[in-house]
């Protein structure tokens, strides 16, 4: 289920001429029978609510005061999430004559043709107020505060991710609230700019069309809108079209070691920022503990436990980044299984986090893993791997969409097809261009589709914590012969590096030695052009060269000084 919750202005959308038929109760109580959660979000003050519609029980929060004022009917409480109304703007709309005046915690309210009176007391009295229409009737709240600010701390109470909302209205002050929806309903009798800007419009008028919308809702769920509005852009095709992946379906990332895979995700990540799309990347090499936009568990020494990771992933609005660099094969596995459950279980109810990345997900979910067939359904995960036979089976039926990146890119997609024993798709003349990758949609057939290469716009330090802290392995190791000594990560390096005498420094100076095995070992062109020039520039000292050569390894991998 995406669509999480359904949130509905009240007059004129499903109330008509002030009150809700009993036909329009009965379908939101359907509603309300298939899990989902029901908001009500009103200009109107709650007593007059209360008194014209006794049935506000069906709903699990009610906004009222456009936005000013949060209600739980269940409790019967109240949380003003807005500042109190001004009194000394409520006596200067008296002293001007102003009638049918209304006031409440926060929102001060009257009609047309009272605009101008309202208008002009706000500026004499130097008040940060805003006037909000909604349609002949007038309301005065606190800057910024409006029915998308009181849909959002709702939200945010119930745990709730915008995009996993339905919204519906028909007036002018329901403009910001549908906006922040992830599927806007007009009904039929909807102003014409609430209209031009729906997802929807509503064939019936009132809450005859609030019952249409329900009976849509229930048969097409995440169909309502296209994929445009509520997944994630994976790219642009060779012609210039954007692709996109529809959420709760599963994206596998394919390609050699170097082909660009934390690039192409990190890119993503970037898509899902802007699309307001939280995310938890489980990381087990430290490729994203610098990416902007997230928080990290756990860090180049520093093991995740499943409680702060869990702590991290029950903030609304926060993406979160699951570092598992520090601990070894075995704990990785176990903490995965910890917290995949509680991701799924999460996501049903909450629609957080909209997408699960798993990074070199042979350590997570290897081939020997015996996890059941349809483990990723109802969930948007992307998952990343080096090849097919390092995943386990079930991985593999799950899959959406594949991408494979690289110089294999092609023959990654006959391997995919031969494996699942599906057909192999046709390919395109141009598949094995360097700037392009492939896109096959495995779940509704059809050919490989182009992709250009994406960069992203943060800086990407490719397994930046496995160089750091990790293991590059014994045939990759630098080795100090003065020292006896080898170092299979940077931080062993620098240890190494702070112990060397003149005499070793300068012969692995004059050798390349530093700049060639960054080069060809941690691969970091950076560092290792900014190491040569060091190594070639016979007028810096030695000592100097040996300091800055130590400074430019811990600045770019957030190394300590040795």
């Amino acid at each position: 289920m995406h669509f999480l919750a359904l949130a509905v202005d009240y007059d004129g959308t499903i109330a008509e001429n002030g009150n809700v038929p009993a036909h329009v109760c009965t379908a939101l109580a359907s509603l309300k029978a298939s899990g989902r959660k029901l908001l009500l979000i009103t200009g109107r003050e709650l007593q007059a609510l209360k008194h014209h519609f006794t049935q506000l029980d069906l709903f699990d929060l009610v906004v009222v005061e456009n936005g000013a004022l949060l209600y739980d009917p269940r409790t019967d409480t109240e949380e003003l999430i807005a500042d109190s109304a001004s009194t000394e703007l409520v006596e200067r709309l008296r002293d001007k004559g102003v009638s049918s005046l209304s006031v409440g915690r926060s929102v001060i309210a009257t009609w047309h043709p009272f605009e101008d009176a309202v208008i002009s007391s706000i500026r004499e009295l130097g008040l940060e107020l805003q006037m909000t229409f909604n349609k002949d009737a007038i309301m005065v709240l606190p800057t910024g505060v409006n029915k998308a600010s009181g849909l959002s701390a709702a939200l945010l109470r119930l745990g709730i991710c915008e995009l996993n909302v339905v919204g519906v209205g028909d007036a002018e002050n329901d403009h910001a609230f549908l906006a922040i929806c992830g599927c806007a309903a007009a009904v039929n009798n909807a102003i014409d700019s609430i209209k031009a800007r729906a997802d929807i419009c509503l064939s019936q008028d009132h809450g005859r069309g609030v019952c249409e919308l329900i009976d849509m809702l229930l048969q097409k769920d995440a169909a309502l809108v296209p994929v445009e509005r509520i997944g994630v852009q994976l790219g642009r095709t060779a012609d210039a079209r954007k692709v996109w992946l529809p959420p709760e379906s599963v994206l596998l990332v394919i390609g050699n070691s170097g082909s660009g895979k934390s690039s192409y995700v990190t890119w993503l990540t970037e898509r899902m920022v802007e699309a307001h799309q939280g995310f938890c990347i489980i990381d087990p090499e430290g490729d994203y503990l610098s990416l902007d936009g997230a928080v990290t568990v756990g860090g180049l020494t520093t093991p995740p436990t499943t409680e702060e990771s869990l702590h991290h992933l029950l903030q609304a609005r926060l993406n979160v980044v699951v570092s598992t660099l520090a601990l070894d094969p075995a704990a990785r596995v176990q903490l995965f299984g910890e917290l995949l459950p509680f991701i799924q279980q999460l996501r049903s109810s909450t629609g957080r986090p909209y997408w699960m990345v798993v990074d070199e997900a042979h350590y997570m979910l290897p081939h020997c893993a015996a996890w059941p067939s349809g483990f990723l359904a109802n969930m948007g995960a992307i998952i990343v791997a080096l090849d097919f036979d390092q995943v386990c089976p079930s991985l593999l039926d799950a899959v959406d969409v594949l991408v494979t990146l690289g110089s294999t890119a092609r023959e990654l997609v006959q391997r995919y097809a031969q494996h699942t024993q599906r057909r192999c798709p046709e390919f395109p003349a141009r598949s094995s261009e360097p700037d392009y990758f492939c896109l096959w949609d495995v779940r509704h057939g059809g050919d490989v589709v182009l992709m250009a290469q994406q960069q992203p716009e943060q800086k990407h330090h490719r397994h930046s914590g496995k160089y750091a802290v990790g293991d590059v392995g014994a045939w990759h190791a630098f080795y100090f012969p003065s020292l006896d000594q080898r170092a299979s990560n940077l931080a062993e390096f620098l240890s190494s590096l702070a112990r060397l005498d003149d005499p070793a420094f300068r012969q692995h100076r004059e050798a390349g030695d530093f700049s060639n095995w960054f080069r060809e070992v941690i691969r970091d062109d950076v560092l290792a052009n900014e190491t040569r020039l060091l190594e070639n520039d016979a007028s810096v000292p030695l000592r100097d060269a040996q300091e800055q050569i130590a400074h430019l390894v811990q600045s770019r991998y957030h190394l300590e000084p040795q």
